[in-house]
């Protein structure tokens, strides 16, 4: 097998992959996308597909480590302004629907995260409305008893994911980028001044030096930076959704909730999908993970609390997806220190983040200043380092972490 050139190779095809490839062709790069698999079917392929641009619940159920809502929010008003021309953008239609959605509280500690969040929002230029139970349920007459409170945001939604990845794919095939699937990445290497990386085997087998590699290869993005030499910690998980029967036309928006995982909306065939994080019963990056018929349940039994109607609907399936988590629960977007031209992407919410992330990407590669301040979120904090005194590995957190701390102690 020959050896290939490229601009940049980008490891793994889910949506963000999907997103850099698009960014970087479109801006005259030669890109190559390498997949482990078919594109787009492993956690982009069943992700829900929100679009959440208010401020979301900071615990999935079992979430040792809350999430940084309040650092999360600029981010989710620059991800929000890009989906707003992702469409016209990839000439084609993704079903990016922005209807509009509540995050409803039911005990008096959520209202008071609600309030909280409400400034926050306001700060970061995300119009919300703060809602009583009574107001909510007048606005939202599906919503139970139990709901005291409620946020509106305009800018909530969804697309489908099974189509996104794949139209941002032929947006990067259409200027010159190529995917090449089942092509697992077996190796990473420095290569003078950059990297040869080897994937696929026999007359499929694919070597490509490059002077950019792209890890976006969501719960198995710390086995590729392993590849190279870098060490990353990661968590990822696996979480379950859960799918009705279709039904006519009933719920047009987007139901959070802020205090427990739950997410609920109505696709355009009808089905009602019902997520929030619930975990399934273990992971298994090897294969399919397993689903969990104890938060079948109690996902279900939340659903149902919070919009009773959802008790006439049959259920029709559930499955379950691999997450790419960081120990922080904050996303992970930068340049790996040590290792010139190595960039990593991924972590929680990255379906909303997507065009947002692929932007930045590019920008980072290509020197310039990025769309968002990520200088916090860059994977310097989840590496190791070795003492010089006696040779033990300890937990690199550095100046990046020590900002993102600080700013979250000023806020508590």
């Amino acid at each position: 097998m020959s050896t290939r050139t490229a601009d940049a190779v980008i490891v793994g095809a889910g949506v963000l992959g999907a997103s850099v490839a698009s960014h970087l062709a479109r801006s005259g790069h030669r890109v190559l996308v390498l997949e482990r698999g078919a594109p787009g079917r492993e956690g982009s392929g069943t992700t829900a597909g929100n679009l959440h641009m208010q401020a979301v619940h900071t615990r999935r159920p079992g979430q040792k480590v809350p999430l940084d809502s309040a650092r999360f929010l600029p981010l989710q008003r620059a991800a929000s302004d890009r989906w707003e021309t992702l469409e016209e953008e990839l000439e084609t239609s993704v079903e990016v629907r922005r209807t509009g959605g509540f995050t409803v509280a039911e005990t008096e500690e959520q209202c008071q995260e609600l309030r909280d969040k409400h400034e926050w929002e306001a700060a970061a230029g995300i119009h919300t409305e703060i809602l009583d139970g009574d107001a909510a349920r007048a606005a939202l007459p599906l919503l139970g008893p139990t709901v005291a409170a409620a946020t509106w945001c305009d800018l909530d939604g969804y697309a489908n994911p099974l189509k996104v990845t794949p139209a941002y794919l032929d947006s990067a095939a259409r200027h010159g980028g190529r995917t090449v699937a089942f092509a697992p990445v077996r190796r990473i290497t420095r290569n003078g001044g950059g990297w040869r990386v080897v994937a696929g085997r026999g007359a499929a087998e694919q070597v490509v030096d490059t002077p950019v590699v792209v890890d976006v290869a969501g719960p198995w993005l710390g086995e590729i930076a392993a590849l190279a030499g870098i060490t990353l910690r990661m968590t990822p998980v696996a979480i379950q959704m859960h799918a009705t029967v279709r039904s006519s036309a009933t719920m047009s928006h987007l139901v959070q909730h802020i205090g427990e995982g739950l997410s609920v909306k109505q696709v355009a065939a009808g089905n009602l999908l019902i997520g929030g994080g619930w975990p399934a019963l273990r992971m298994d990056l090897a294969g399919r993970s397993a689903t969990s018929l104890d938060s079948l349940v109690g996902n279900v039994a939340l659903a149902v609390r919070v919009l009773p109607f959802i008790r006439d609907l049959r259920l029709l399936r559930m499955w379950a997806g691999p997450l790419a988590a960081t120990p922080d629960e904050m996303p992970v977007i930068g340049e790996v220190p040590g290792a010139p031209g190595f960039y990593v992407a991924g972590g929680t919410y990255a379906f909303s983040f997507a065009p947002l992330w692929g932007e930045t990407l590019r920008c980072l590669i290509e020197g310039k200043p990025p769309p968002v301040d990520v200088s916090d979120l860059g994977p310097g904090r989840l590496m190791e380092r070795r003492s010089q005194e006696d040779g033990r590995i300890q937990e690199d957190n550095g100046p990046e972490q020590e900002n993102h701390q600080d700013r979250r102690s000023k806020r508590c």
